[in-house]
């Protein structure tokens, strides 16, 4: 069976790739003469930053979607409890109303 992947993983394994791909290019860049190195160096530096700008604005995002998560559960499992409480007090009814339909009483 096969896992799918969050949104959140999908995006950690892009900005992995795009380590590989910046670290590629900064073999490339020794390579290569100095008038390109220089370019490449600026091409590579802009790249870093924009990889830490978006692992800050994914670490926000996870830290803001936990604390959501939280604040729903906390406020719906009151609720789920009621209702779980409610189930087996309305299932324990019709047990009983089997058991008087059926002519065995307690």
């Amino acid at each position: 069976m096969s896992e799918r992947k969050t949104s959140t993983q999908e995006l950690e394994e892009i900005l992995q790739e795009l380590g590989l791909k910046i670290e590629e290019l900064l073999k490339k860049g020794a390579d290569a003469g100095a008038e390109l190195k220089d370019e490449l160096e600026k091409k590579i530096s802009e790249l870093k930053e924009n990889k830490t700008t978006l692992e800050a604005e994914l670490q926000k995002a996870k830290e803001i979607l936990e604390r959501e998560y939280q604040e729903q559960k906390e406020r719906l499992e009151p609720r789920l409890e009621e209702s779980k409480g409610l189930f087996k007090e309305g299932l324990g009814l019709l047990i009983e109303g089997a058991k008087v339909l059926f002519g065995r009483s307690k």
